[in-house]
């Protein structure tokens, strides 16, 4: 089938070019005494009305007929395309209008508003090729919204927003790469359906107008005499019939070689960048938030997943935060750097990075403030990246676009991270797919230094990789912070990894931070019930292998019917009458500890001292049972 389209697309390409050079004189030139005569050696193919050689006028019509029906494909195509993918990247409000555009377009049907536009912009080459523009929109708006959503939800189109890409950079370096070959495909055979549609226009008196033809006209021309010559009708028919054939076999060709083919990344072109972020703030913070609260509607209510959590860091500090799945703590990092979806709704008292607050600025300042100033380190950096671009690409972006950095000296800053981050600079021209899960979460780690930012949020960055690793990943956080002063905000559901790789640890459950502590007192000085039950959870090498592991009993509560009290209370075993009626404050221990509980247990240090004196005997008394 290769070969047969190869073939054939390359005949249709030497008509085009040669066609009008070699039998264009020919096509033109009347000769009245060979008027409507039949096939002949003369003329194979016969000659019209005015005695002109058929097959002339047919093969000198491969140009003109092609070349409308491109036109009509390209104009159709780009405009429903960047109609289409436009979705992926606008607000909320121009994405349900453009929705809304796109259903109300395709509730027509594509020949019926071919033929009435055809009428309205006149009958002639332009107005067809405009008509059939115009009906082509619909289809292909649909098919590039469908594709853009897929890609709108991924991690790499997260990180390029972190970055402060502007929209048509979004577009055209991140949505369009990623969905460009089932488009082309689509438009390949596109082109053979407009170029019958074409056809037919001209064929109804719509299309191209004489002294001009196409094989449309030359097919009306030949039909008056089908039955008593049916070549000079039948020849353009078939000429129609080759070209379509032609380009829906090079469409299926296209599409079996697809899955076999390798994206190819796109050079980025120069952007305009401005200022770097300010430092700290007076106060010696890096992160400033309090009472952060998040509000998500669902086909059952409203839920609020993060609930009144305050949090700060200081320049060169690692902070944990831990917690059971969905207890809120990506969310809260989602809402810190302005990546949650558009329907939910954050609130604070507080919101300030390096200084400054996010609320008082635009919408532009904040975006360009959270670009320079935070890096976010996602789950998995396989979807995190994105699978279109070189390596080398994706770390220069940022600072190119930002902070004005020539394309020399932003690949000489990529190599530098990544040697920064134990990587080779030949990685540079990989892509994400040549690259380990290790070396993708090391890049990922490297594009967020390009920045230099004050704050890294490192969502999970070790979850989906083995121990090994994990301890690599971890340890290079813990350099880079030292070299950088940056600050790290690390999310893990394994405490025991945050005990050991972190200075402060903040643990939350059900959208609210219950517990605030150093990490070297998670083990023996933790005071809320709940983080009493996280680290008894882990696993260790003394423990009996006859029972089984320990687990916090019962559930996590119902976010859409929360209840008054604490959220821990029927899972707790200290819980009083207190706690189901009125929620405990954060509230502090000492100078280094809060803690969010009525009925706080004594730390285990002081349980294990008083349960290891002995009893005299004198005062033991007997069991009555």
């Amino acid at each position: 089938m290769a070969w047969a389209a190869t073939a054939m697309l390359a005949s249709l390409i030497v008509l085009a070019l040669a066609g009008p050079l070699v039998w264009g004189a020919a096509a033109d030139q009347p000769d009245p005494s060979a008027v409507l005569q039949g096939p002949s050696t003369a003329h194979p193919f016969g000659t019209d009305n005015l005695g002109r050689d058929l097959l002339a006028r047919v093969l000198t019509a491969t140009r003109p007929s092609l070349l409308l029906a491109l036109a009509a494909t390209a104009i159709g195509a780009s405009t429903g395309i960047l109609l289409g993918t436009s979705t992926a990247v606008v607000g909320p409000r121009a994405r349900r209008l453009l929705a809304a555009l796109i259903n109300l377009l395709l509730a027509f049907p594509a020949l019926l508003v071919a033929l009435f536009l055809a009428v309205v912009f006149g009958a002639g080459a332009a107005g067809a090729v405009l008509a059939l523009a115009v009906a082509g929109v619909p289809g292909f708006a649909r098919l590039a919204q469908t594709l853009a959503a897929a890609v709108a939800g991924t991690d790499h189109l997260a990180s390029a927003r972190v970055l402060g890409l502007r929209r048509h950079r979004l577009l055209w370096r991140h949505v369009l790469p990623n969905i460009a070959e089932p488009l082309l495909l689509t438009a390949t055979t596109a082109a053979g359906t407009s170029l019958v549609a074409l056809s037919g226009l001209s064929f109804l008196g719509l299309g191209v107008q004489p002294p001009g033809y196409d094989w449309g006209q030359l097919l009306n021309q030949g039909l008056d005499r089908i039955y008593a010559q049916p070549l000079p009708a039948l020849a353009p028919g078939l000429a129609i019939l080759y070209a379509a054939v032609t380009f829906q076999l090079l469409g299926e060709v296209l599409a079996g070689g697809a899955a076999r083919r390798t994206p190819a990344g796109r050079t980025p072109r120069r952007p305009v960048a401005p200022s770097a972020p300010s430092g700290p703030a007076e106060d010696g913070l890096v992160l400033q938030v309090e009472d952060l609260s998040v509000e998500l509607p669902t086909p059952d209510g409203t839920i609020r997943p993060v609930r009144g959590v305050s949090l700060a860091l200081r320049p060169g500090e690692i902070v944990g935060l831990v917690g059971e799945s969905g207890s809120g703590k990506s969310l809260t990092a989602l809402a810190i750097a302005d990546l949650l979806p558009e329907r939910a709704r954050v609130s604070h008292r507080t919101l300030r990075l390096l200084g400054a607050d996010l609320d008082a600025m635009t919408p532009k300042q904040r975006d360009q403030h959270l670009a320079t100033g935070l890096a976010m380190v996602f789950q998995n950096p396989a979807t995190a990246l994105n699978p279109s671009l070189r390596i080398a690409t994706q770390l220069t972006e940022a600072p190119r676009t930002h902070l004005g950095t020539s394309r020399t000296q932003a690949l000489h800053d990529a190599a530098d991270a990544l040697q920064r981050v134990a990587l080779p600079p030949a990685l540079l021209r990989s892509r994400p797919h040549q690259l380990s899960g290790g070396q993708r979460q090391r890049v990922m780690i490297a594009a967020g230094l390009m920045m230099r930012p004050g704050l890294i949020i490192a969502d999970e960055p070790t979850t989906a990789l083995d121990t090994t690793v994990q301890r690599q990943i971890t340890e290079l956080l813990s350099d880079l912070r030292r070299d950088t002063s940056a600050a790290v905000l690390f999310i893990s559901h394994d405490i025991a990894l945050v005990s050991g790789f972190c200075e402060r640890v903040l643990v939350m459950y059900a959208g609210s931070v219950v517990e605030a502590l150093p990490a070297d007192r998670l083990a023996t000085a933790a005071r809320h019930p709940y983080t009493r039950a996280l680290v008894a959870s882990v696993p260790d090498l003394t423990a009996d292998r006859d029972r089984p592991l320990p687990t916090v009993a019962g559930t996590p509560p119902d976010p859409i019917a929360p209840t008054p009290g604490c959220p821990f209370e029927p899972r707790c075993p200290y819980r009083l009458d207190r706690c189901a009626r009125e929620a405990p404050r954060l509230d502090s221990i000492d100078a280094l500890q809060r803690v969010a509980c009525w009925n706080p247990p004594p730390p285990l240090a002081e349980t294990d001292q008083a349960t290891s004196e002995q009893v005299p005997e004198h005062q033991v008394k007997a069991d009555p049972s």
